[in-house]
């Protein structure tokens, strides 16, 4: 069976029209209840729904503390690896020196003694405690006991170097 549309027959199409556009005018005032629009709408996401990407799988607060946690542990891997800065570096003199039995101990700079006008030396007892504190090794039992010393005073009455003269 043939069916050709033909512009011949203008009294057909012009009644189509006019019944098209009475249904369209009745269905113009016809709505969807709200809620059933809403369930519609959230069907069709959930079924077409688009994954998140990763990076806005995190909210502020959790890229905040995975933030500090890398930059926590960047400083703790950065001063682990960077060894300490000691006392004695090579080309230079040591702080404390043992020459004889006798410990040397510097409190300030090599340059600073040097340059001091009118240094004295003082003699005194130092407690083990104390050497303890400035590095050297004092054994538990003896952190009471006190130790005779020789200390270079600066003119203005400052320390600026120890000699133990008795360790033992």
């Amino acid at each position: 069976m043939d069916t050709i549309m033909n512009n011949d027959t203008p009294d057909i199409d012009a009644d189509l029209d006019a019944r098209l556009a009475h249904l369209r005018g009745a269905s113009a005032g016809l709505d969807a209840p709200r809620c059933v629009e809403k369930e519609l709408m959230q069907a069709f996401k959930a079924q077409f729904a688009r994954p998140r990407p990763w990076y806005r799988r995190l909210n502020l607060l959790e890229w905040s503390a995975a933030g500090i946690c890398a930059a926590v542990t960047t400083g703790v891997l950065g001063l682990l690896l960077v060894p300490p800065d000691l006392a004695y570096q090579p080309g230079s003199s040591p702080l404390v020196q043992i020459d004889n039995g006798a410990a040397f101990i510097a409190l300030d700079s090599f340059e600073r003694i040097e340059d001091d006008p009118a240094p004295r030396l003082v003699e005194t007892e130092v407690s083990r405690t104390l050497l303890a504190a400035l590095g050297l090794p004092v054994a538990p039992e003896e952190a009471g006991e006190a130790v005779r010393a020789e200390m270079l005073v600066g003119a203005g009455g400052e320390p600026l170097a120890l000699r133990l003269t008795s360790i033992d």
